[in-house]
């Protein structure tokens, strides 16, 4: 890790050092299968959208097959969401009767939380400060009703502060009821007026209290920073940063890109646009590059099954994963005079992650013979391809020496090459891992 990188809490270290975890969105939405915002997206009523609540049954739903698919992709934590913004509790609450426990009697939270402690992952609670079902949550403008006729009047009697009531309430009995918690994905603050109507502000959810409560109650959790004052770490969606976040003051911040398989978060039956396990791979490893977290979603159907499209890419993550976790799992950027180093004579599409003495160079094209590691050479104790372990072997380079024939030559003294295999290994991302004695 660099020296500047962004730090936690010790007992939060865990978090930078996983790299990759599962994110899991399932409710009543997983039934109608239109996306998770279908009751926005369609103009849904309560009573409209009870339906889906009523008859959603996830009777396939297997948490110890979950946190085996993430360990087995190579995932260390897993989050998943305890009530999404139609404001299903997929736990048994005891300040609602709106929930599976009433429906099925079962408490997935429960039975995720034991199973992923079980498989030895860290446990993860994604929780909606939104709540398109209460009564008291006021319509705005990615409400449900904000369409209706008389929808501003709806608003009448409607009272903010009896719903935060609720829903600190619900916070309260998941950082109570489910032992220790490691990450509190909250969501999601919109702190802006559009289209004549309020948006939602941190005031509304008392955001503030919010994160007392969860340093109170769970004081290990890294939390993230949706309820729209700063958290522990930032929380891009659906896309991949340029370069690392940094806040005002220009300091490198804790981040997680949050990604899904298909752009949508909860399963979405006729939606194909699905990445391939290839392009994940490359966004695994260009988020690690840059110092972030990659949370890749399954959103499982309306029985709680992984679909099976989700499965197999988890499977083919993990097979990857197997033989180059160690560039992926503790380690982050490049030591940045290790990177400026090598930049100019790097070949288009090689991406550098770096753990302690171990520096991996990622190649998203193959290159043609060679590659020519500038500046570095005397650091360099050793390089092989991380899949089989085969030692690549490197030559030095000569400042007298001209590109004759098969030799090449015009690298600055000090140049390391290494002779690459003509054909590309048959994994999704080549991976070379170069041994570095310490900085001279």
């Amino acid at each position: 890790m660099t020296p500047s990188a962004p730090t936690l809490r010790p007992e939060q270290a865990w978090f930078t050092e996983a790299r990759f975890g599962l994110f899991v969105h399932l409710g009543p939405y997983s039934a109608a299968a239109r996306h998770e915002w279908v009751m926005s997206n369609e103009r849904l009523t309560v009573e409209q959208y009870a339906r889906y609540a009523e008859v959603f049954d996830p009777d396939l739903f297997d948490a110890r097959a979950i946190a085996r698919a993430a360990r087995d992709a190579g995932m260390r934590y897993v989050v998943l969401t305890t009530k999404h913004h139609d404001g299903f509790a997929l736990w048994d609450s005891a300040v609602s009767d709106y929930g599976l426990a009433r429906t099925r009697g079962r408490d997935l939270v429960a039975e995720l939380a034991e199973a992923v402690r079980a498989e030895g992952l860290h446990l993860g609670l994604y929780h909606s400060v939104i709540d398109w079902h209460h009564p008291d949550f006021t319509v705005d403008h990615v409400h449900p009703r904000r369409d209706d006729p008389d929808a501003h009047a709806l608003n009448e009697g409607r009272d903010m502060a009896r719903y935060r009531a609720y829903l600190h309430a619900q916070v309260r009995e998941l950082l109570t009821g489910y032992g220790p918690v490691d990450y509190v994905f909250f969501d999601f603050t919109f702190a802006e007026d559009k289209h004549g109507w309020r948006g939602k502000y941190p005031q509304d959810w008392d955001a503030e209290a919010l994160l007392a409560m969860v340093r109170e109650l769970q004081p290990q959790a890294v939390v993230n920073d949706r309820l729209g004052i700063p958290g522990d770490l930032v929380t891009p969606e659906q896309y991949q940063p340029d370069a690392p976040p940094r806040d005002e003051a220009g300091r490198l911040l804790v981040w997680e890109a949050c990604q899904t398989l298909n752009g949508s978060w909860g399963y979405d039956r006729d939606n194909t646009r699905f990445k391939d396990p290839d392009l994940l791979v490359r966004m695994l490893v260009d988020t690690v590059s840059k110092g972030g977290n990659l949370l890749l979603n399954t959103g499982p159907d309306g029985r709680g099954r992984i679909p099976p499209r989700d499965a197999a890419t988890l499977a083919a993550l993990g097979d990857w994963m197997r033989l180059h976790g160690r560039a992926v799992t503790g380690a982050g950027p490049a030591e940045p005079e290790v990177a400026d180093a090598l930049a100019p004579g790097l070949p288009p599409g090689v991406v550098l992650t770096q753990r302690a003495d171990r520096l991996y160079l990622h190649l998203f094209a193959w290159p043609f013979g060679h590659l020519h590691l500038r500046g570095i050479g005397d650091r360099v104790r050793y390089a092989q391809l991380l899949h089989d372990g085969s030692e690549v072997r490197g030559s030095r380079s000569d400042p007298e020496q001209k590109a004759w024939n098969t030799v090449p030559g015009g690298q600055p003294p000090g140049t390391l090459t290494l002779h690459l295999p003509t054909v590309r290994p048959d994994v999704a991302v080549p991976v070379v891992e170069v041994f570095l004695d310490p900085a001279r």
